[in-house]
């Protein structure tokens, strides 16, 4: 069977659709990536501040003692990040695969290729899926860092 290259272009760029997709989620959890980076020097930089006084009053060791739970949260908040972000980066290469499988069986026709399609196709699905997972899991993370703050400032 004989295909146009146009079509065996459309074939190929079905799988584009979730590397968009995946694309949008990775520039999400990336700015997120930078916010907590950017939270953790922010406490880090107020600790030392604190570190710093010579006259160390019972309300500093307090507030201290907050930023050190604020930066382990946000460390294992930082690492569920990075993974989602792994997640669906892995993801995209997933796509990326399948669609050349598919531009492939156009011309080979062959069942092995058509089984590797399917395998990469799901397994990009898993990982979003994955990747989704992670993403919810760090934004509930990031409403009790939030709720530490709140408690302080009660």
């Amino acid at each position: 069977m004989e295909y146009s290259i146009v079509k065996v272009i459309q074939a190929m760029l079905a799988p584009g659709i979730m590397i968009s997709a995946c694309g949008l989620l990775i520039l999400g959890m990336n700015n997120k990536y930078s916010i907590v980076v950017n939270r953790i020097r922010l406490l880090n930089d107020e600790k030392r501040k604190i570190l710093h006084l010579d006259k160390r009053m019972e309300n500093d060791i307090r507030r201290e003692n907050i930023i050190r739970v604020q930066i382990d949260r946000l460390n294992e908040r930082v690492k569920i990040v990075r993974n989602a972000v792994f997640a669906y980066s892995f993801a995209v290469a997933c796509f990326i695969i399948s669609s050349l499988c598919i531009g492939i069986n156009l011309y080979t026709q062959s069942d092995e290729v058509e089984v590797l399609i399917l395998i990469f196709f799901l397994t990009g699905m898993l990982t979003v899926f994955i990747g989704v997972v992670l993403a919810a899991n760090e934004s509930l993370k990031g409403y009790k860092i939030v709720r530490i703050e709140i408690e302080e400032l009660s």
